[in-house]
């Protein structure tokens, strides 16, 4: 019976699965490539919503971090000849060092003033990359970036994207679902009482925002190989700004609300793009209707009329059980 209940609640969950698995045999290399940037997107917005949906903070320099990882592989396997999977945990990591550094100073800080210094600490690294020219190739950026032979083909990388994205959701819903990310949950809805039952709440932000940095940097280290390339424009604050774009789409109280808004927006940019090149007004005017008409984000707002249908179903069987 157990078995039964579960596949019947997650049915949904394991025929995406499968769909992800056979999606290179039945679409073409350009789908592939949109879906490999889809997901890749996606692990960035999550990344970014585990300091907005989950500790209420808006970050607007989660780029700086996703750059990093992409700038760590591409030098590591350009000027290095460093191994690939090494280059990876290089990128995490380094994204994760910088993330405890400048999580250390923006933690003391709450909501605007927060958002504000990201910004700052994001646009200060942006700058360095983009001035640093002998080092990181400046404007130019790093041209090259080749993955091992056996993942060459953008079906085997699609897959590698894949393994990384399934493992990466996993571990983070595990994450927001634990005592302590009910924690960062309490801390988003009442610091000051959170603070007052003992809880180091700087201690679990700083947490939060080095977990939130080595994801943003796992996204762009995976992602630089795949696209051959890297460049400043993966620093900017218009990049920072995707995820937030993506987490109000999508809704940021809904673990996977980040996702979808990312695929959402990926599409959308991949299709637009084929007739015009104003496809930031489109999206903008999309980000304005759903603010108006579905504040919560479209699976905020289907989760609510779920809830509500629920409700009256409850209410009915109480009816019917007193009647």
């Amino acid at each position: 019976m157990k078995n039964r209940s579960w596949l019947k609640k997650n049915g949904w969950l394991i025929l995406l699965i499968v769909g992800f698995l056979i999606a290179p045999f039945v679409i073409s290399k350009f789908y592939i490539t949109i879906l490999c940037e889809a997901m890749v997107m996606s692990l960035f917005a999550l990344s970014f919503n585990l300091l907005f949906g989950y500790m209420g903070q808006l970050s607007f320099g989660q780029a700086a971090f996703y750059g990093l990882g992409g700038y760590a592989v591409a030098m590591l396997m350009t000027k290095l000849q460093f191994n690939f999977w090494l280059s990876l945990v290089a990128g995490v990591g380094l994204a994760s060092l910088v993330g405890l550094i400048v999580g250390y100073f923006c933690v003391r800080l709450r909501g605007i003033y927060f958002a504000v210094l990201t910004l700052a600490f994001g646009q200060l690294i942006f700058v360095i990359i983009f001035k640093w020219h002998d080092f990181t190739g400046g404007d130019d950026g790093i041209q090259g970036v080749f993955p091992p032979e056996y993942l060459k083909s953008i079906e085997a990388y699609y897959y590698l994207i894949f393994f990384v994205f399934a493992l990466s959701t996993l571990v983070l819903w595990r994450l927001v679902n634990s005592p302590f990310g009910q924690t960062l949950k309490a801390m988003r809805e009442n610091s000051e009482r959170t603070e007052f039952l003992g809880i180091h709440i700087a201690r679990y932000q700083l947490i939060a925002f080095v977990i939130a940095a080595a994801f943003a940097g796992l996204a762009g280290a995976i992602w630089v190989p795949f696209y051959r390339s890297v460049a400043p424009s993966y620093l900017t604050w218009i990049k920072s700004g995707e995820p937030v774009m993506a987490a109000i789409l999508g809704g940021p109280n809904v673990f996977l609300g980040p996702v979808l808004g990312m695929f959402i927006m990926t599409f959308i940019h991949a299709y637009i793009l084929g007739f015009t090149h104003f496809w930031p007004i489109i999206m903008g005017t999309i980000i304005l209707i759903i603010i108006f008409v579905l504040p919560g984000g479209i699976l905020g707002f289907a989760k609510e009329k779920l809830k509500e249908k629920r409700d009256i179903q409850n209410q009915e069987q109480v009816g019917r059980r007193s009647g």
